[in-house]
């Protein structure tokens, strides 16, 4: 699904990542770890098209996709999440999965003159699936609810249900267990194994919650410095000394 050739990415005398390189295969769940400062969310940034790498290259379902724009990369299928969701605030719950597919004819003002009959279905076909995301998501009950009104674990939600709004192929979801209470990170975790096992969705993570990781990853990449230190199973990971030195040497997440 996605393969990462000597990523690098310098800001000034900084080596953010250096010479990074992974896969991601089709299917899975891929964790990645690191201390703090590892190099997670620029190598995260360059994939989705936030930043250019300084060198390195990226592939896509095996297309070079490298320095590839944000906009671009959506239309492909590739989609990411934040650690702090981007909610609209005045919009309700409905409405925020309403405005992600693209391509809705009622964008053009003057599409609601000239074929009304075509803006109508699409935005009645756009309501049904928000309608089937929000029931999957176990969430229809906030269906009417201004998103800026959620909690923390509700907009994480959220942005996973906008994941849900699009024709994605990989998701790259940063930190989806970040300040969420205990219980709706299960549910959170649930919906992500769901959404692999049912839909067919690939996602990458970022996550310094390592119970979420031991549950949800297989492989689980471990980076330090801008690099990949290790990769496996997350038991091996665990009783690696090199990894708890990075740990205890970076910061213990």
């Amino acid at each position: 699904m996605l393969t990462v050739e000597d990523l690098t990415m310098q800001f000034g005398g900084v080596k953010a990542v250096n010479k990074c390189s992974f896969t991601i295969n089709e299917g899975t769940i891929t964790g990645l770890i690191g201390p703090n400062g590892a190099g997670k969310t620029t190598t995260f940034n360059l994939i989705a098209g936030a930043l250019k790498p300084t060198s390195g290259k990226i592939y896509f379902q095996g297309q070079d996709i490298t320095g590839k724009a944000t906009h671009q990369l959506f239309h492909q299928g590739l989609v990411r999440t934040f650690q702090i969701p981007h909610e609209f605030a005045r919009m309700t719950v409905l409405e925020n999965l309403m405005v992600v597919p693209p391509n809705q004819p009622g964008e053009a003002i003057w599409n609601n003159w000239l074929m009304p009959k075509k803006v109508f279905d699409r935005e009645e076909e756009v309501k049904a699936r928000a309608e089937d995301t929000l029931d999957f998501l176990q969430i229809t009950h906030l269906r009417d609810e201004y998103a800026g009104n959620l909690s923390g674990g509700q907009k994480k939600l959220l942005e996973l249900g906008r994941t849900m709004m699009t024709d994605a192929k990989l998701v790259l979801l940063d930190e989806p267990g970040a300040g969420v209470n205990p219980t709706l990170i299960l549910k959170i975790r649930d919906m992500i194994a769901r959404l692999r096992d049912e839909r067919g969705y690939t996602f990458c993570l970022i996550e310094h919650d390592m119970d979420m990781i031991s549950s949800l990853c297989d492989p689980v990449i471990v980076l330090a410095e801008g690099t990949v230190l290790m990769e496996g199973d997350i038991h091996d990971i665990r009783q690696n000394k090199a990894v708890i030195d990075a740990y205890l040497g970076g910061g213990a997440a």
